[in-house]
């Protein structure tokens, strides 16, 4: 259901962005070149499309990928879409919750990626999540999605001080034994 809900506000939201994005691409690279499309594993093994617009930029990859969590096809939240025959998948255990879980957009071996957390194997962190998924930590994983990107952002935009030295503002020939 937060898929849905979720998924459906985020897409109505911005569908601008990546409808300006996706028209961006075109005249750049050509209409041919504005989708990435790959095979992608998802819920019970069944394979799809993973459709993508080609840039980083705003994140609109991710968010050109919401009409594929309203279709059901990926979740919010979820382990990462593995390619068919991926290695990752045939680990001992993972075949089972991989198969019972819709891959996402972003997963806690996502955003504890960007956290730069020692405890940072993608399998091991897909596989915590399985084991203890649940709204409360779909909503946590979503916030820290969210949240570090925006952080690094004004980061980036916060004016820093100007420091200046002693002898800066000090007269021509003036000296400190004075």
């Amino acid at each position: 259901m937060l898929d849905l809900t979720l998924g459906t506000a985020l897409l109505i939201t911005a569908a601008p962005a990546i409808t300006l994005g996706a028209l961006a691409l075109a005249l750049r690279r050509g209409p041919g070149n504005v989708w990435e499309r790959s095979p992608r594993t998802g819920l019970g093994g069944r394979v799809f499309t993973l459709r993508s617009l080609r840039t980083r930029r705003l994140r609109l990859d991710l968010l050109s990928r919401l009409p594929q969590v309203v279709r059901g096809e990926l979740s919010l939240v979820g382990p990462a879409p593995l390619a068919p025959g991926d290695p990752r998948a045939a680990r001992p255990g993972a075949r089972q919750w991989r198969q019972e879980l819709r891959p996402g957009l972003t997963g806690l071996a996502q955003v504890r990626a960007r956290s730069g957390m020692p405890w940072d194997d993608p399998a091991l962190l897909d596989q915590h999540y399985a084991e203890h998924h649940g709204v409360v930590l779909d909503l946590a994983i979503l916030a820290e999605a969210v949240r570090a990107p925006l952080r690094t952002a004004l980061r980036r935009t916060r004016p820093t001080k100007a420091h200046l030295s002693d002898t800066d503002h000090r007269p021509p020939g003036y000296s400190g034994v004075e």
